[in-house]
């Protein structure tokens, strides 16, 4: 019989093969191996030039999560994977992502986003208050500005903001603006009150900053707020009024508008708080919010004896220290101004009217004719009759005897010819210090009784704001 082969029995495992931490340790090998793969893969592709081919402003609104963030970045074309740009942050330990407006560069790796938003590297944008504006008019302005949030808060008082260009975020409130405003003002206006001239007759910061809006109103050049800064200063140590228009509009509208007409002699007389041709010293506040040039202008005002300032025709003003100085002044300005404003207006003649060149010479006008002498009579005979007519008809007639014309053919003296420039000593025309068809025209500023011997009288120059030309038309 036959018998089959023994068949050799298999090896024995080893019992270390099959020990299960053997095996586990075998798969977590394989899954770090490839982890790292994936790893090396995704990690090119983190740092590796993204998806973007032009610059880019993204808006991460508050609140925003890590996920909903990386989704929304991929949605928008910023990153090439969500996933990814995740888990990169997660292993780089950044979960904390900010929100804000960013702006990517093209071919911005997830890397290179990662960092903007870890950063808060948000956009920075900007608005100007200019000087001189209203708290009312900056509030409108604020409320104008799409990329701030909220309302704003109730108008400040007037000179409590500080005008300037701020840097904000998208989505800052109203609100925050405002109080940055508010504190920087604080902080300057008690620099520079610790910084003042000597033996000025303000008495606070907040008259420094209310003749500071004044000069700030009076004049746009820089390098003459000082110049206009020490009239002021002067008037109110002597215990004149100040005459500003820019107070006269401020009582008028209230800072809330313009004054769509000029100013009348009426206007000037018409009292109100803020009225410096009626009222004596500073006006109880600020008529705007003046810049930092301004109140440094007051507080340290330039050295002079100088009460009056007119505009000079250029855009700034001529300045005097004595009433016949300034009526000079004025006498230039209003022969300026009659002369259309133009600095190199017609000379005060006419010129005549200039020849074309291709035009040839009037002929000269013939002289006219000598009347034809007469033949010498014949000789006559002394005493005969043709002789005597001879004689009578050579002799001149006798002159008649004058007599008086009526009187309504007496010739009146015949007024001067007029000139193309008026006598610029000679008061202006009532026309011209008040509107057209305004009924109070010819009204007068009523005369005060203050310590002035000048100011608001008939002697006054500055009760003549015609020739002001930068007496501004609104607060603004």
């Amino acid at each position: 019989m036959i018998q089959p082969d023994a068949v050799a029995k298999p090896p024995t495992r080893s019992s270390a093969v099959r020990n299960p931490f053997v095996v586990a340790g075998n798969a977590v090998f394989v899954l770090l191996m490839l982890i790292a793969i994936g790893g090396y893969f995704g990690l090119r592709q983190f740092t590796s030039p993204g998806p973007l081919t032009e610059a880019k402003t993204v808006y991460v609104p508050k609140g925003s999560g890590r996920d909903e963030i990386a989704d929304s970045l991929e949605r928008q074309g910023v990153i090439d994977s969500a996933t990814i740009f995740t888990t990169g942050a997660l292993m780089l330990g950044h979960s904390n992502l900010k929100a804000g407006e960013y702006a990517f560069k093209p071919g911005a790796s997830m890397y290179d986003v990662m960092n903007i938003l870890v950063d808060g590297k948000v956009i920075q944008h900007s608005i100007t208050i200019p000087e001189g504006l209203t708290s009312q008019m900056i509030i409108d302005r604020l409320n104008q500005d799409d990329l701030l949030t909220g309302d704003a808060p109730p108008v400040p008082p007037e000179g409590a903001l500080l005008p300037d260009t701020y840097k904000y975020e998208r989505g800052t409130t109203r609100s925050a603006m405002v109080r940055k405003m508010q504190e920087e003002q604080k902080a300057l206006v008690d620099q520079i009150w610790k910084q003042r001239a000597p033996n000025l007759p303000l008495k606070s910061p907040a008259e420094m900053v209310t003749l500071a809006s004044i000069v700030e109103k009076e004049t746009g050049q820089a390098d003459e707020r000082p110049h206009v800064a020490s009239v002021f200063i002067n008037r109110l140590q002597k215990n004149m009024r100040l005459q500003s228009d820019p107070t006269v509009i401020y009582g008028m509208v209230g800072g809330k508008g313009k004054l769509d007409r000029a100013l009348t002699s009426a206007d000037l007389s018409q009292p109100t708080r803020f009225n410096t041709y009626t009222i004596t010293g500073l006006p109880p506040s600020p008529i705007a919010n003046p810049g930092k040039a301004a109140m440094q202008a007051v507080a340290t005002p330039l050295a002079t004896k100088d009460l009056y300032f007119v505009a000079d025709g250029t855009g700034g003003h001529a300045f005097a220290s004595t009433l016949d100085e300034h009526n000079k002044n004025v006498a230039k300005w209003r022969q300026f101004q009659q002369q259309g404003g133009n600095a190199a207006a017609a000379p005060s003649q006419p010129a005549p009217a200039p020849v074309p060149d291709d035009a040839a010479p009037a002929p000269a006008p013939a002289p006219a004719e000598a009347p034809a002498a007469k033949p010498p009579a014949k000789p006559c005979k002394k005493g005969s009759k043709a002789c005597k007519q001879q004689t009578e008809a050579e002799a001149p007639p006798p002159a008649a005897a004058p007599s008086a014309p009526p009187a309504a053919d007496i010739p009146l003296p015949a007024p001067p010819a007029a000139s193309a420039t008026p006598n610029p000593s000679a008061p202006p025309p009532a026309e011209t210090l008040a509107a057209p068809n305004d009924p109070a025209q010819a009204a007068k500023p009523k005369k005060g009784g203050f310590d002035d011997p000048v100011a608001n009288t008939d002697h006054d120059p500055l009760l003549d704001k015609t020739f002001d030309l930068n007496s501004p038309q609104s607060v603004q």
